[in-house]
């Protein structure tokens, strides 16, 4: 299983992830099929869909995902350089079989917003977070995300979990960081912009409070949106 030698994942191990059965648990095929991912974003790739547990079995970097537990429901957006070799044509999300709906537009969003928004990976910038000291959830999850999770939501009719819905606050009050940002790794602007969140969640805490109160994922009275 080693890397060849520009650290990549070699062909074969590509093949692999690309070889996985797709899957469509809960709503996620139904949402595929009425999104038109090209007119949306301009990208001509498309989204496949995996199994969360499958993925983590191939055991390629030596351990098992976190994810991918029994009993947990999660999704996961696989990085495109791991399938690039053997499918350039698409981008590849793992679901678990019991993902839940606002998991499962997190995840889409994700896909949308790297295929025609911010395109970032989500959970690449920890690097840029230490540098900066800012919460690497600030960086994940840009204003092109936002916006993708607020469509998805309100197209699906899907009620957000505690944390999503707090990025969808922050969305509708103009409180993200952009993409643009993030990607230059402008550090003033960052900086500048991830204590502005916490401002306004401190300020807002409690109408935050009412938003997520009985959400899924609900732990009490919070401040950010860890």
């Amino acid at each position: 299983m080693a890397m060849d030698s520009m650290g990549e994942l070699t062909e074969e191990m590509s093949s692999w992830i690309s070889n996985l059965t797709e899957v469509g648990y809960g709503r996620s095929r139904e949402m595929l099929d009425e999104l038109d991912v090209q007119k949306l974003t301009g990208n001509s790739m498309g989204i496949r869909l995996v199994d969360l547990k499958d993925y983590s079995d191939l055991n390629i970097f030596g351990g098992t995902h976190p994810k991918a537990g029994e009993g947990r429901s999660g999704g996961v957006f696989i990085n495109i350089h791991k399938t690039l070799k053997t499918d350039p044509d698409n981008i590849y999300l793992a679901i678990s079989s019991d993902i839940d709906e606002s998991t499962l537009v997190h995840e889409l969003a994700h896909a949308l917003d790297y295929l025609g928004g911010s395109r970032l990976f989500p959970g690449t910038q920890e690097p840029l977070s230490l540098e900066l000291g800012v919460p690497v959830e600030h960086l994940d999850h840009p204003e092109e995300f936002g916006q993708w999770l607020d469509y998805l939501a309100k197209k699906f009719n899907v009620k957000l979990d505690a944390d999503d819905r707090i990025i969808s606050y922050l969305y509708e009050n103009g409180m993200l960081l952009k993409g643009e940002a993030i990607r230059s790794g402008n550090g003033l602007v960052i900086k500048s912009g991830s204590e502005k969140i916490f401002r306004f969640l401190s300020e807002h805490s409690r109408e935050i409070d009412r938003l997520i109160r009985g959400l899924e994922g609900y732990i009490g009275h919070r401040q950010s949106n860890e």
